[in-house]
């Protein structure tokens, strides 16, 4: 039959993965780094990939293909669900919720040798955006800074961010997860003051951005926030 389809211009795409993602049917996958469409009839021709591609390489086409097959559909994201939970790591005692000590703002603390002796900023624990309690007690009245995970190892004063904030870290390329529903729950159960967003400049931290922005629209409420960008090279782009 001719039905409405998607198309991926490969030599567009850069892997990313963000249609990965944004496509609840599993209708794309990742194969050489490239983002394909896996099977036809997993594909429902509504599209909810191509707003998120970076790089603008998803179109839609009329052409020959199998009819949408949702029985088909729901069976594969099943398994995939299972099989997922099957490789989650349960009651994890790293991942208890903690509230940590740090330094109070009234302490000057000197960037001097050695750096052992500069304090940590960092407030709570776990700071992995999938294992954080949505209802933790820390978000409360808390200044978010939501960052992709190389941005610390990037950027060599990383914790001067972190100061006063209440720290999340992911990354949108390995983690199979949609951030924003995660984040939509954080923002729309605590009193959250403001959102800083700290990026990578390769194109996949742009699904951060992506995921950020969704959750402050689901939740409803309008906050204060800003993106600053890290270059590989460890300076700031974008203030």
């Amino acid at each position: 039959m001719i039905r409405k389809i998607i198309k991926i211009n490969e030599e567009l795409c850069n892997g990313c993965g963000l249609c990965v993602d944004a496509c609840h049917e599993g209708a794309i996958g990742l194969v050489n780094n490239k983002a394909i469409l896996l099977r036809d009839d997993y594909c429902d021709g509504l599209g909810d990939c191509l707003p998120v591609c970076p790089m603008n390489a998803i179109h839609f086409e009329e052409r020959e293909a199998l009819p949408y097959n949702e029985e088909e559909v729901k069976r594969n994201m099943e398994e995939a669900r299972k099989k997922k939970n099957q490789n989650q790591v349960f009651s994890c005692p790293g991942s208890r919720m903690m509230t940590l000590n740090h330094p109070s703002d009234s302490v000057k603390v000197e960037d001097t040798s050695p750096q052992s002796l500069r304090p940590s900023m960092l407030r709570q624990w776990p700071v992995q955006i999938q294992l954080v309690p949505v209802n933790a007690p820390y978000f409360n009245d808390a200044n978010l800074l939501i960052a992709a995970d190389c941005t610390a190892f990037s950027y060599g004063s990383f914790h001067d961010f972190m100061k006063n904030k209440i720290t999340l870290i992911g990354c949108p390329k390995l983690d199979d997860v949609d951030y924003s529903e995660k984040l939509t729950q954080i923002i729309a159960n605590n009193n959250i003051n403001s959102i800083t967003v700290i990026r990578m400049e390769v194109p996949c931290c742009g699904g951060l951005v992506h995921y950020v922005k969704s959750a402050l629209a689901k939740s409803g409420k309008v906050l204060p926030w800003k993106i600053i960008t890290i270059s590989t090279d460890g300076k700031i782009l974008e203030d």
